[in-house]
């Protein structure tokens, strides 16, 4: 693609050197340029791209972009673009470069603290049962027609983002069902993106290390629904909202009031609203209202949250024009999510679940549907993760001290810290001793099977889906799934 054609989406301050140049490639990353491509020095939290210029014009780099007008002294041969913002240039780079593949799909969005990748999830599976080939981008994967990526991101890096849309539209498919994290909406990794739908789930504390505040947090959330108001595709975007979580009550006031909203909970005002749930092992079942109907929904996924979950899913895919009552019938038959409540598979008296809860009220969520299910006790092997927001340590210990039996602390992914500091952290949370402290998370799912009695149910939180343990100097393999399995096949039957 001409150098011209991607600079007329920028507001560019200057150009010094050549305009008459085909840039082949775009990179953001020095060690991925190549030969006539074109490199964009992003200044991010870690690192400033911009010391990597001259590395990027040695690999071949033909045109640099930055914000600081003193790199062209460093680009040689190579024009240099210079911009305001290198964030928000390379959103439109790769949008032109890649041929707007957006405007190719039908595009739903969800975004929330908690019930992203289970309303993801949800949104591909009714759109796929309904014959509307739905790519995925998320936390657990991105799917792509028939391929299945492991996720580096729960949303991507910009140019990373819109190649996988563009791979995502190529494949056949005509929606794409797509999970936006807060760190994507403050950094502007979806600016180019023009949604059909797009849903807020719940707000909860996490993540205050990036945003700060709770308030920053939730204005970040904000922005992909202040932003459809500005959108200029044809269709109407319809923003779907949890009117059961006090900040979907707020964003209800912050979005453009011609902009159409669908809400859903369990109160009377809620458009979609669920009563009369029940709670199996087998799965979930509630009355839903809608449209001037009732239906019968059974979801084989357990708890109140995938209540609100599948209602959320279900109001989004029926904005994005598939019939209401086949989606409800599609649920019956939904997935299993990854990591999100996954039973361990075991010929035992007890249950082991798994699942990704890594915030107080995730945490709290998942301990109340696991009660409901009535088990003599219920044990809690937990972590919190290093490197990030270090408040809601001693509130996860609280609620698992006010809401389950006994606890075991133990190391979630600490990276550049301390485990051992992490958990005493943690542990400022509890006001009793019924707990234990085990660093090493392997053994702590071995104890808590080994404690496990006939009719208790042992909860492994924190990673969820994940597969490796990330610590200061070394990434290792690490399932919960297949440790929990390995310590149950070890622990001796009981007759």
């Amino acid at each position: 693609m001409q150098l011209e054609t991607l600079l007329g989406g920028l507001a560019v301050r200057q150009v010094i050197g050549r305009r008459d140049r085909a840039v082949e490639s775009i990179a953001y990353d020095s060690r991925r340029v190549q030969r006539n491509g074109m490199f964009v020095a992003l200044r991010g939290e870690k690192t400033d791209g911009n010391q990597f210029t001259a590395q990027a014009v040695e690999k071949g780099a033909s045109v640099i972009v930055t914000e600081r007008e003193e790199s062209a002294a460093f680009a040689g041969a190579a024009t240099c673009v210079i911009i305001k913002n290198t964030r928000r240039a390379l959103a439109d780079l790769a949008t032109i470069f890649y041929g707007r593949p957006a405007q190719r799909l039908k595009m739903a969005g969800v975004t929330g603290t908690n019930g992203k990748t289970t309303t993801s999830f949800l949104i591909k599976h009714i759109c796929e049962k309904a014959r509307l080939r739905c790519g995925l981008i998320g936390t657990v994967r991105y799917e792509i027609g028939e391929r299945v990526l492991p996720a580096t991101r729960t949303t991507p890096e910009s140019l990373d983002l819109q190649e996988l849309l563009a791979l995502i539209a190529n494949a056949g498919c005509r929606a794409a069902s797509m999970e936006v994290s807060s760190h994507a909406l403050a950094q502007k990794r979806t600016r180019g993106i023009e949604w059909d739908v797009a849903v807020f789930t719940n707000l909860t504390q996490d993540h205050l290390d990036f945003h700060g505040t709770i308030e920053n947090y939730f204005e970040a959330k904000a922005k992909l629904f202040t932003q459809l108001g500005q959108q200029e595709k044809k269709r109407e975007p319809i923003a779907v909202i949890n009117i059961d979580d006090r900040y979907g009550e707020q964003l209800l006031d912050k979005i453009d009031k011609n902009i159409a909203v669908v809400t859903y909970g369990m109160g009377v005002r809620a458009q979609f609203r669920a009563s009369n749930y029940r709670i199996e092992f087998g799965g979930t079942s509630y009355r839903l209202d809608a449209r001037g109907k009732s239906y019968l929904v059974r979801l084989p996924l357990i708890g109140r949250f995938n209540v609100a979950n599948s209602m959320a899913a279900l109001a989004a895919a029926n904005s994005l024009g598939v019939n209401l009552r086949d989606a409800v019938t599609s649920l019956a038959k939904s997935p299993q999510i990854p990591g999100r409540l996954e039973i361990v598979p075991a010929k035992r008296q007890f249950q082991v679940f798994v699942d990704y809860a890594h915030t107080p009220d995730a945490l709290l969520n998942v301990i109340k549907t696991l009660r409901e299910l009535e088990p003599s006790r219920l044990l809690v092997v937990f972590g919190c993760g290093g490197n990030r927001d270090r408040q809601k340590r001693p509130l996860m210990a609280e609620v698992v001290e006010r809401n389950a039996d006994y606890a075991i602390v133990t190391s979630d992914n600490p990276r550049r810290e301390d485990p051992a500091a992490i958990i005493a952290d943690t542990e400022k949370g509890f006001r009793l001793h019924h707990y234990e402290k085990i660093v090493d998370r392997a053994e702590a799912i071995a104890r808590a099977v080994e404690l496990a009695h006939p009719r208790d149910i042992v909860l492994i939180a924190g990673k969820g889906h994940e597969a490796y343990q990330e610590f200061a100097d070394r990434t290792v393999p690490f399932d919960d799934i297949q440790v929990a399995r390995r310590a149950i096949e070890d622990h001796p039957v009981e007759f």
